[in-house]
C-alpha cells in the first residue's frame, strides 16, 4: 500500500491461485479481472451488496502490484467528493495578517500520480463504492485522460498540463442493487471493463468449513430471498454471515439486518415476505435436532 512507497522495495508476489484459495471465489473470476486490467487499463467490480467486491479489488490490486516496485491506494468516494478533492483545485489559505490566498493544491488522485511516475512497476488505485459519487464532477477531464495514457491536456483549474502515466491502472466497486442505466453509465462503459461479482456459495462454504457451522440449510434459505428478489442485481449478499460465531448470531443478523431489507425491495409483496421472516426460515437455517431416546433396557 502507500505505507510502504518510501522504501520503493519490491512488493511481494501474490498469485491469482492465492487470491481464490483465501476468498472462495473461483480462479476464473481474478483471473478474467486481472487480464482486463492489464488490458483495458481500469475495471469495475460490480454486483449486490456483500458480495466481498472491496475485498477482491484489494486482493487484485496486490497481485497487479506484484514484484515491482509500484503501490496501490484505497480511497472511498461518497456524495460530497469533487474535482477538487479528487483532482486539482484551488483551495484557500488564511494567512497571519488576515489575508486569504487561493493557491492550485493537488487532489488524490493526482498526489498518486504524481508519485507512480517515480516508479517503473505497476500502481493501483482503488476506488470503492464508484456509485456514491457524481463521476462528472469528480472524474473531469480524466475521462478523456483514462482513455489515452500518457497525452498530456491542460486541466479545468490551474496552468500545468496533467496526464494519467501508463503504469497506473484502477479497479473500482459498484453496488448493482437499484441501479438504473444512465448517461454516466454509457461513458465509463466505454473507458472500463465491467466485471459481475455475484453471491459465490463457495465462499461461504470455505469459511464455515473452519466454524464448523452448517451452511446448506442458509444457502437454502437465500436461494429462496433471491427467487423472491427476482433480479440479479439486488440478490443479497453473503458477507452478512461471515461471522465467527454465527450460530449464536444468525437469528439476530436476520431480523435486523436480512428482514428490514426485504421489507424495503419487497414493498406490496406481503405474502412474499411472511415466507422469508424468521418465524419461516429459522427452521431451514437451523433446524431443530430430535434426540434419539435409546430405550432403558432392563437385564
Amino acid at each position: 500500500m502507500r505505507g510502504s512507497m518510501s522504501s520503493r522495495r519490491a512488493q511481494p508476489d501474490h498469485a491469482l491461485e492465492k487470491i481464490a484459495e483465501k476468498s472462495g471465489f473461483p480462479l476464473a473470476l481474478p483471473t478474467h479481472a486481472a487480464r482486463a486490467i492489464e488490458r483495458k487499463g481500469q475495471a469495475v467490480l460490480v454486483g449486490p451488496p456483500g458480495t466481498g467486491k472491496t475485498y477482491l479489488a484489494r486482493e487484485l490490486a496486490r497481485h497487479l502490484v506484484g514484484g515491482g516496485d509500484g503501490f496501490f491506494e484505497v480511497a472511498q468516494l461518497h456524495g460530497s467528493w469533487s474535482y477538487e478533492d479528487f483532482v486539482r483545485g484551488y483551495r484557500p489559505i488564511r494567512h497571519a495578517d488576515g489575508s486569504v490566498s487561493w493557491p492550485v493544491h493537488r487532489g488524490r488522485f493526482h498526489l498518486f500520480c504524481d508519485e507512480a511516475r517515480a516508479r517503473k512497476g505497476t500502481c493501483v488505485f482503488v476506488l470503492d463504492e464508484l456509485h456514491r459519487a457524481d463521476l462528472g464532477r469528480v472524474f473531469g477531464e480524466l475521462l478523456y485522460l483514462l482513455e489515452y495514457r500518457g497525452e498530456a491536456i491542460p486541466l479545468a483549474q490551474g496552468e500545468m498540463p496533467f496526464e494519467v502515466p501508463k503504469n497506473v491502472r484502477i479497479v473500482a466497486t459498484m453496488s448493482s442493487a437499484g441501479q438504473g442505466r444512465t448517461l454516466a453509465d454509457d461513458v465509463l462503459r466505454r473507458r472500463f471493463a465491467f466485471i459481475p461479482v455475484g453471491p459465490e456459495p463457495e465462499v461461504l462454504r470455505r469459511f464455515h468449513a473452519k466454524t464448523g457451522f452448517e451452511v446448506g440449510g442458509l444457502l437454502d434459505a437465500l436461494a429462496l430471498a433471491n427467487a423472491a428478489l427476482g433480479d440479479a442485481r439486488g440478490h443479497l449478499g453473503l458477507t452478512y454471515f461471515l461471522r465467527e460465531r454465527l450460530g449464536e448470531e444468525i437469528e439476530e443478523i436476520w431480523r435486523y439486518e436480512i428482514e428490514p431489507l426485504l421489507e424495503e425491495r419487497l414493498e406490496g409483496r406481503p405474502e412474499a415476505l411472511q415466507t422469508l421472516r424468521w418465524a419461516s426460515v429459522g427452521r431451514l437455517i437451523l433446524p431443530v435436532v430430535v434426540p434419539v431416546v435409546v430405550p432403558d433396557v432392563a437385564r
